[in-house]
């Protein structure tokens, strides 16, 4: 069988070890210690937000930034549609009703049409929402500018989803740090990864030091255990944040990586009737290129073919594809909420395909995937 290529595998920098070992050597085998707080030194310093903590997840992230902003049992929040679970989940951990907003064409994230649409319906017909949570897919940026404007003029916090974007920007500022609240992912199969963790960023000093408090189990300044609030297990151990600072270290190096897998489908897929890459809309853009996307027109492409003929013709040759996101308001689990819709996303999921795009990926590898594509599609 043929060597398997991988959707978005982790990639190692070298230096891991040396801070793993270095908490292993000194004994910080715990959820707090000098690598925790050094990696969250590297998440400010590179995001240029003021505070971060260090968490044991992304959701844990959102989780705890809702109950930050206060979101309770029966309040509304707004929520991209196209997105991961874990952007969403979290709203119902805190008793909350997720509201979902449908994607524009251009960056395939929320629309700011359909967000205010929702607030002025939500404000006029039953209440004012609580939270906005935007997510920025597969690395690119949303159309915060006008998010934020939005947020600003109905005085509604803004949780700004960036566990694919850590690196992308907006107009030369980080994913991120545009909202109330930041929060970013360092799963296995992101740019980074510390094998499982998040952090949440904010300007907001006392928003990060509350996430702090919260995530160590609400722990009162006593010399005995003293609870006066509901807590969570949500901090990252000392172990992990070795792992990150090492990762930190080549973070840059994974963006040109990845962002060169992009322009290398770009090369070879442009002319292809049928496929478009995904890709920024303008220079106010920068995308990490997390993932690399194609969407695929079947009534362009030779013999009708369609994203699934070719997810499966790409799985016969051990190479892993994925289709995009299925909308949230399209999940079972989320079928009776309710959703500011203009089919965009229904038609990006039909259509959409990522394709391998790990920065560790060969050159051998990538010719490989375009020779198998071509093929398909010649």
């Amino acid at each position: 069988m043929k060597s398997k290529i991988w959707l978005s595998s982790p990639h190692m920098g070298g230096n891991e070890m040396k801070y793993v070992s270095e908490a292993y050597n000194t004994n910080w085998i715990a959820p707090l210690g000098p690598n925790v707080n050094n990696f969250e030194e590297d998440i400010c310093k590179f995001s240029a937000s003021k505070s971060a903590a260090a968490l044991s997840s992304g959701t844990a992230a959102i989780h705890l930034a809702l109950v930050i902003l206060g979101v309770k049992k029966g309040d509304d929040v707004l929520c991209s549609t196209f997105t991961f679970s874990a952007s969403a989940n979290p709203i119902t951990y805190v008793g909350a009703n997720p509201i979902f907003i449908d994607s524009e064409k251009s960056t395939w994230n929320m629309d700011p049409l359909l967000l205010e649409k929702a607030i002025v319906d939500r404000i006029s017909n039953y209440k004012k929402p609580k939270a906005i949570i935007v997510a920025h897919l597969y690395g690119m940026p949303a159309k915060m500018q006008e998010i934020m404007n939005i947020s600003n003029k109905y005085d509604i916090p803004v949780i700004e989803d960036a566990a694919e974007a850590l690196g992308s920007k907006l107009s030369d500022k980080q994913m991120g740090t545009w909202g109330n609240i930041g929060i970013f992912s360092f799963n296995g199969n992101k740019i980074i990864t510390t094998s499982g963790g998040g952090a949440l960023v904010s300007d907001n000093i006392e928003f990060v030091n509350k996430a702090r408090f919260l995530s160590t189990q609400s722990r009162d300044n006593a010399p005995h255990y003293e609870h006066t609030q509901i807590g969570f297990n949500y901090r990252m151990s000392n172990i992990l944040a070795g792992i990150g600072r090492g990762q930190m270290e080549v973070l840059s190096e994974r963006i040109i990586q990845r962002r060169a897998n992009h322009d290398y489908y770009m090369k070879h897929l442009d002319d292809i009737s049928g496929i478009t890459v995904f890709t920024e809309p303008n220079d106010d853009f920068f995308s990490n290129h997390w993932l690399s996307c194609i969407l695929v027109d079947s009534s362009k492409t030779k013999n009708e073919l369609t994203r699934e003929d070719i997810r499966l013709a790409m799985l016969d040759e051990n190479i892993e594809t994925r289709p995009l996101w299925k909308p949230m308001h399209m999940q079972p689990v989320f079928a009776d909420c309710k959703v500011y819709e203009n089919g965009i996303s229904e038609r990006l999921f039909e259509i959409g395909l990522c394709l391998p795009s790990g920065s560790n990926m060969t050159d051998i590898e990538r010719e490989r995937v375009i020779k198998v594509l071509l093929k398909i599609l010649k």
